[in-house]
């Protein structure tokens, strides 16, 4: 099986060692659990965006006067 030898500073080690104390795992196990869950949120949140995306156009005729944030003035306020 692969594995992976990773450097951390005295500082960054004492971070590391506490969180994984505080879920209750050895070093190894949070780390591996680490990568892991990382590797699902960026699919799921590829994922969510397709999703979106193919209802974009649904949500824009259901929902006329919404308008994304990106599209709105810098007050916050909707664009007419």
């Amino acid at each position: 099986m692969p594995s992976l030898n990773v450097s951390f500073s005295d500082e960054e080690m004492e971070g590391v060692r506490a969180a994984a104390a505080a879920e209750g795992k050895s070093l190894k196990q949070y780390l591996h659990d680490l990568g892991v869950r990382e590797m699902h949120r960026k699919r799921f949140v590829a994922g969510a965006t397709a999703w979106a995306d193919r209802l974009r156009e649904e949500f824009d005729e259901a929902f006329p006067d919404e308008v994304p944030p990106a599209q709105r003035g810098d007050d916050g306020a909707v664009a007419a």
